[in-house]
Formats: structure tokens, C-alpha cells, sequence
């Protein structure tokens, strides 16, 4: 009679499960979408007057009532003006100019102000302002020594960094300022990272 050995090795105590976010397979990360709530609600209240309106002057005419004066003056203005009158033109163009508008916030996602950030989880998504993100940065860039003060303007691709050294040589304080803020990208775990636009100078002189 033979006994079968099990082989499986005993977990480890000193080992850690807990899955870090270097383990965690990385997902597609996108733009996060604006719910434009305004031009919608605007849309909408438009849609809605005029198809009011305009059922409620059918159902006048079918209760034989006289047609409201506008769209009277309407329907004879479609029917005797050229196609090629000023009024007419000009309708035409803000109808396709808002229908462009129309268009553009559909396929566009919006909500420029927000980073999207790498995602740990497939079900949680998270976003960075770009003001913070720039403040992050700016915290970083003043902790480098011989800055005096420095602008950060964050945008999707780059953060440009504007710095004035008063002290030591610039290049030295360009070179500290580029590791120092490469770290602090790397911290605010951006899915997409910015590059770096550094540029040191000096204060302008007094008098």
C-alpha cells in the first residue's frame, strides 16, 4: 500500500500576499468625460418649449381655432421668400454652427482640469486637478536649494516649470530642479506623466 506525499510547500509566513500596484495588471486608463450638465439642461428646455409650443397651436387648428400669428408669418415666409435672404442665410448658419457645437461636446470628452491617475483597480478610477498637481510640484521645485520662487503650470503633456534662483550656479539648481520634480511626477502616479519644461533664472535686478 503506497501513500501519496504532498508536495504543496507551506506558505511562507514572512512572505506578503497583499498585492502591491506594480503586480497589478495595468488597465486602459482614459480621459474622464464631462456631464455638461448646462448646455444639456439648456438643450433640453429649448426642445421642449418649442415642441410645446407647436403642439399646442396644432391642437388649437384641429379644434378649429386660427393659427398663432408666428407661425402664419412663418409659413408665409417660407413659402414667398428666396432661398438666398439674408434672414434665411443667417438662420441656416446659426442652426449648423449650433449643431457643430452640438457635436464637438459629444465627441469630445471635456474636464481638461483633471489627470487621470494609473488605476490599482479595474473598478476604481481616480483623477488629479491639474492646480493640485501644479502645487504638488511647486512644493517640490521650492524645496531645492537656491530657488527663491517658482511657477508650475501643469498641462496634459508637460509641466512647465519657471524658477528663479538667487544662489549657486544654474545649472546645478536646474539640474537638483529637474531630479527633484521627476520624483514628484512620479509620486502623483499619473497615468499619462507630463514631461518637464525647467527654466531657471535669475531675480531681475533692483533700481
Amino acid at each position: 500500500m503506497t501513500t501519496a506525499t504532498d508536495l504543496t510547500p507551506a506558505p511562507d509566513p514572512g512572505r506578503d500576499d497583499v498585492p502591491v500596484l506594480e503586480d497589478v495588471p495595468a488597465s486602459p486608463v482614459r480621459r474622464f468625460w464631462a456631464v455638461r450638465r448646462i448646455p444639456a439642461a439648456l438643450l433640453a428646455a429649448l426642445v421642449l418649449a418649442g415642441t410645446g409650443l407647436l403642439l399646442y397651436d396644432i391642437a388649437a387648428v384641429r379644434a378649429d381655432r386660427t393659427a398663432m400669428a408666428w407661425r402664419r408669418e412663418l409659413a408665409d415666409g417660407l413659402a414667398t421668400r428666396p432661398l438666398d435672404d439674408a434672414p434665411i442665410i443667417g438662420g441656416a448658419v446659426l442652426a449648423v454652427l449650433l449643431g457643430l457645437w452640438l457635436l464637438v461636446l459629444a465627441a469630445t470628452p471635456g474636464l481638461r482640469a483633471v489627470l487621470p491617475m494609473r488605476r490599482a483597480h479595474a473598478d476604481v478610477r481616480a483623477g488629479l486637478d491639474r492646480e493640485a498637481a501644479a502645487l504638488a510640484l511647486r512644493d517640490r521645485a521650492m524645496e531645492v536649494s537656491g530657488v527663491q520662487s517658482a511657477k508650475v503650470r501643469v498641462g496634459r503633456s508637460k509641466a512647465a516649470v519657471r524658477a528663479v534662483s538667487h544662489f549657486r550656479a544654474l545649472d546645478e539648481v536646474r539640474a537638483d530642479l529637474e531630479t527633484a520634480l521627476a520624483a514628484g511626477v512620479d509620486e502623483l502616479a499619473l497615468a499619462h506623466p507630463p514631461s518637464l519644461d525647467v527654466r531657471v533664472a535669475r531675480p531681475p535686478r533692483k533700481g
